[in-house]
């Protein structure tokens, strides 16, 4: 047996102040009055500064700082993937928080207009909601017959990664995911990102 065309998923772990990440994030969430709104109307629970604040990386040290540990890990994803392109072809184009309480979710979608798209983990409570991933060939299946309930992992039409505090995953931006919701009393914390053409 031969396995072709994977998809890779990148998870790793970032050595970074969470707790100076965490404030910054709660000062952005009390003062973006444009976010909040735009949150309440299509994040239905959650907040995101995606629609109006999502340079952060641009706007803040903290976050100009943890872009640089990022792009690291980018530079060895796409080695992995065995692009031509380097990390010189691409920069981080936006970036942005999401903060998930109880009941709040993420709908599948997918980052269109970039290469490489990631989350980096402030807070993931125990019990907390995993990334979940589409088989891309999904929509091309027609008369295939389901997968055991326990299938190997490349075999499955969806796979979930739950991250950690301070776990990075990076996948190709074409990749349709999502976050199912969070059940757990605390906020699922995190920062999302793309890395787009230079």
């Amino acid at each position: 047996m031969k396995t072709f065309f994977t998809t890779q998923i990148y998870q790793k772990k970032i050595n970074f102040d969470l707790s100076d990440l965490t404030t910054e994030i709660q000062q952005i969430q009390n003062m973006d009055t444009a976010g909040k709104a735009w949150s309440k109307q299509n994040y239905k629970k959650g907040y995101t500064s995606y629609s109006s604040i999502d340079q952060l990386h641009q706007m803040s040290s903290t976050f100009s700082d943890l872009q640089k540990k990022i792009d690291r890990h980018v530079s060895h994803y796409l080695k992995d993937l065995d692009y031509v392109s380097t990390l010189k072809n691409l920069k981080m184009t936006n970036c942005w928080v999401n903060v998930m309480p109880k009941g709040a979710q993420h709908t599948a979608h997918l980052h269109p207009h970039s290469v490489i798209s990631g989350t980096f983990y402030v807070s993931i409570p125990k019990g907390a909601s995993a990334i979940k991933f589409e088989d891309p060939r999904l929509a091309q299946f027609m008369n295939a017959p389901l997968v055991k309930e326990q299938a190997k992992l490349f075999n499955r039409r969806f796979v979930s990664l739950q991250p950690n505090p301070s776990d990075v995953i990076l996948f190709e931006s074409w990749l349709k995911h999502e976050v199912p919701t969070n059940e757990t009393a605390q906020p699922r914390i995190s920062i999302s990102f793309n890395y787009g053409w230079v």
